[in-house]
């Protein structure tokens, strides 16, 4: 199982969750025991290159997404690329892991995209 959360930063564990799901900077991994495995770049189209986030985290292996908010289509992609999405408004990396290591967040559904990204 491979992790990912959308950062502002690499700073692994101590990086900010990114308030905005696919204008973060970086994209965090990790494996399940919580190790960072990589920090990428967001080279999305919203942040001027080409394709979308849930097709960049998918060809980096991920099966998990942690974040703090993404909006309907986001969450659509990701449910297509079967990445299984957790939102929680957590302030770190390791802070939003270890609610998700210990169920206390819950995968998300269409109640949880942020509104004003409804389609």
């Amino acid at each position: 199982m491979k992790i990912v959360i959308p950062t502002d930063d690499k700073k692994g564990m101590d990086s900010a969750v990114a308030e905005h799901f696919g204008r973060c900077r970086t994209y965090t991994f990790l494996d399940e025991e919580g190790n960072v495995i990589e920090i990428i770049a967001n080279t999305c189209e919203h942040m001027g290159g080409t394709g979308l986030p849930p097709e960049l985290m998918k060809k980096h292996g991920a099966n998990v997404l942690l974040c703090s908010g993404l909006g309907s289509r986001a969450l659509d992609l990701c449910k297509q690329f079967e990445i299984d999405v957790y939102v929680h408004p957590a302030e770190t990396v390791k802070e939003i892991y270890e609610l998700w290591k210990d169920s206390r967040i819950k995968k998300a559904g269409l109640e949880d995209a942020c509104k004003e990204h409804q389609l």
